[in-house]
């Protein structure tokens, strides 16, 4: 066996999250990303847009910042709307509940049961990680240039301020 196999750690099935962790007066900013069932591409229309933004509106514990849409899965920022914040998993589910009822679709068959997450440690990490999702895009062969692509915005002005 060669040292970098039995050093290596195993890939994650599920994703682990962590509590949010506030420290003084930083700003708490997650990056979620959460997938369609089987990666299926029915996310990118005016209809799921429109339904998803009225689910973030709608689930109040958390406020979502800059978002990105796109075929198969989203990309969001979100904080904490409540002190102490809440975790993100009943959040995540609350929301994802709202867009199925409203598009007709089975409580398991239009999600991802899960979604990823990690916190935000600096205002740079905001800055280098928006500019990664707002091309998503761009990558994929969507749009020639990201700022023409029609799924995305900011519901909230999401600020880093450092302590």
């Amino acid at each position: 066996m060669h040292e970098s196999e039995s050093t290596a750690r195993p890939l994650r099935k599920r994703p682990v999250h962590k509590p949010v962790v506030t420290s003084g007066n930083h700003a708490v900013i997650v990056f979620v990303t959460v997938c369609t069932r089987k990666r299926v591409p029915i996310l990118a229309t005016p209809a799921m847009h429109v339904s998803i933004v009225n689910a973030w509106a709608a689930a109040s514990h958390w406020l979502v910042g800059r978002y990105t849409i796109l075929p198969d899965h989203i990309h969001l920022f979100c904080a904490p709307a409540v002190y102490p914040a809440e975790s993100l998993t009943p959040w995540v589910k609350y929301w994802k509940g709202l867009v199925s009822k409203e598009t007709g679709a089975g409580p398991h068959s239009l999600w991802e049961k899960d979604f990823w997450d990690v916190q935000l440690r600096s205002g740079e990490s905001y800055t280098a990680k928006w500019e990664y999702v707002r091309n998503n895009p761009v990558r994929h062969g969507l749009v020639v240039r990201a700022e023409d692509w029609p799924y995305q915005g900011e519901l909230n002005a999401l600020r880093w301020h450092d302590a």
